[in-house]
C-alpha cells in the first residue's frame, strides 16, 4: 500500500487489458447500433482533475515492473466542427490497411533502444518504453497506483488481476505516425481491445461500450474512470486526465495506437483548448496533429486518424486470457472499497440492498483462488488456474 498525501492508502499492484475478452458488457463483437450523446460535463471527473482525491505526486508509478508484466470510441463532441480530413490531406500517400510491424516478427533478442518518450518517462521506474525497428513497445502489468473500482454501480463482478504485458505481448505503436486517408471513427467501430495506452501503463478502450453506450454514463467506471473486463484486466474508457497533473500539460497523457499523441485538458503550452474535431484532435502549433482528453464525450480520442491495421479492433495488440467463466451482472450492486493488501491478495466490498458483500482473492503466478461473500452470509470459495 502507498500512503497518499491525505494519509488515505493507494494500492500498487492492481491490473488490466483484452483482447481475446471482449470487455465485461456484452457476449459478442459484432458492431452495436451506437447511441449519440449529446456533449456532457462529468462533475466527477471534474472532482478528479482538480484533484479531490489527492494524487499528486503519489500517481508516479501505475504498473509494477516487477512479478507477472502486463502486456475502446466514441461520438464526437456536438460542439466540434474540425474535421480530421484537413490534416489528412498533407499526407495523402498513407493508406489506412499498410501493416505495421506484427508483434510476432518482434525479435525479442534483437537491439532495442531505451530512447525516452514523453509521458511515459514519468513512469519510467514501472512502465518500460522503448523502440524496436520503427514501432514503441510499452511493457508493464497494467495495475495502476490508484485506487480502483470504487464507484462502480454497474458490476459483472470481474476484478483486477495484473496482465502480462512484455515482449511478444507489449503495447505498440508508430514511432512516426501517418495521418492517414481514411480514419476510422469510434462511433461506429474499435469496440474490442483497447484504442489508446495511458502513460501510466493502462489501456484506454473505446468511451462506448460494446452494446454502444456511454459506459461512463450508466455507471460501468470507478472514479478513476475505469473498470476491468472478462480476462479480470483493468483498463479506463474515459480519459485519464488526474494525469496530466503527473507529467504536466506540455507532455502527453497518452498515445492513441495510430501513435499519435493525446495530451490533457489544455493545450500543450497551458492555454485553452483550441476547437476540436469529430475524433477529439487537431492540428497543433507544432503542425503535427494530436488528441485531447476531455470531461465531455468522447472524452477520449474518437477514433483513429493514423495509418493503422482494424480488424474489429487495432492489430497487432496485446492478448489477455481469461481464467475463468465470465461474470454476472449483480443488479444493484455498488463497490465501495477495494485493498491490496501487498502480499498478492485483495478485497473487493460491495453493497447490494442495505448489506454488505465481499470478494478476498489471492494471486500467485499460477492460480487465482476466490472467497465470495454474498451479503446475505453465504461463503462460496473458487480456485483457478491461470
Amino acid at each position: 500500500m502507498t500512503e497518499r498525501p491525505d494519509g488515505s492508502t493507494v494500492d500498487e499492484d492492481l491490473p488490466h487489458l483484452h483482447h481475446d475478452h471482449h470487455d465485461q458488457h456484452a457476449t459478442d463483437h459484432h458492431h452495436p447500433h451506437v447511441h449519440h450523446h449529446p456533449a456532457h460535463t462529468i462533475d466527477r471527473r471534474t472532482l478528479l482533475r482538480s484533484g479531490a482525491f489527492g494524487l499528486g505526486a503519489a500517481l508516479l508509478a501505475a504498473c509494477g515492473s516487477t512479478g507477472s508484466s502486463a502486456t475502446g470510441g466514441s461520438t464526437p463532441d456536438s460542439s466540434s466542427t474540425d474535421t480530421a480530413t484537413t490534416g489528412t490531406a498533407t499526407a495523402g500517400t498513407a493508406t489506412a490497411d499498410a501493416p505495421p510491424t506484427t508483434l510476432d516478427t518482434i525479435d525479442s533478442s534483437s537491439s532495442h533502444s531505451s530512447g525516452t518518450l514523453a509521458g511515459f518517462d514519468a513512469f519510467a521506474g514501472t512502465v518500460s518504453a522503448f523502440t524496436s525497428g520503427d514501432v514503441w513497445l510499452v511493457e508493464c502489468n497494467g495495475m495502476p497506483m490508484h485506487q480502483m473500482m470504487v464507484g462502480i454501480e454497474s458490476w459483472q463482478q470481474q476484478v483486477p488481476i495484473a496482465q502480462n504485458y512484455t515482449g511478444t505481448n507489449a503495447w505498440q505503436f508508430p514511432m512516426t505516425p501517418e495521418l492517414s486517408d481514411e480514419p476510422v471513427s469510434a462511433r461506429t467501430g474499435l469496440f474490442r481491445g483497447a484504442i489508446a495506452i495511458a502513460v501510466n501503463g493502462i489501456p484506454i478502450f473505446n468511451a462506448l461500450n460494446n452494446r454502444g453506450d456511454d459506459a461512463f454514463l450508466v455507471g460501468e467506471l470507478d472514479e478513476f474512470g475505469g473498470h476491468c473486463g472478462r480476462a479480470d484486466d483493468y483498463h479506463y474508457h474515459v480519459a485519464p486526465l488526474h494525469l496530466q497533473d503527473v507529467v504536466g500539460p506540455a507532455n502527453p497523457i497518452a498515445y492513441a495506437l495510430d501513435g499519435f499523441a493525446i495530451y490533457g485538458s489544455v493545450e500543450p503550452d497551458g492555454s485553452p483548448l483550441e476547437e476540436l474535431d469529430e475524433y477529439n484532435g487537431h492540428i497543433g502549433a507544432d503542425g503535427v496533429y494530436h488528441y485531447h482528453g476531455t470531461t465531455t464525450y468522447p472524452y477520449i480520442n474518437g477514433g483513429l486518424v493514423g495509418v493503422v491495421r482494424v480488424s474489429d479492433q487495432v492489430e497487432p495488440q496485446p492478448t489477455t486470457t481469461a481464467f475463468r467463466p465470465a461474470g454476472d451482472p449483480l443488479p444493484g450492486a455498488t463497490i465501495t472499497g477495494f485493498d491490496d493488501h501487498g502480499d498478492g491478495s485483495y478485497r473487493l466490498e460491495y453493497t447490494l440492498d442495505g448489506a454488505v458483500g465481499s470478494v478476498d482473492y489471492t494471486v500467485t503466478d499460477t492460480t487465482v483462488s476466490f472467497v465470495f461473500t454474498s451479503p446475505t452470509g453465504d461463503v462460496t470459495t473458487e480456485t483457478y488456474t491461470r
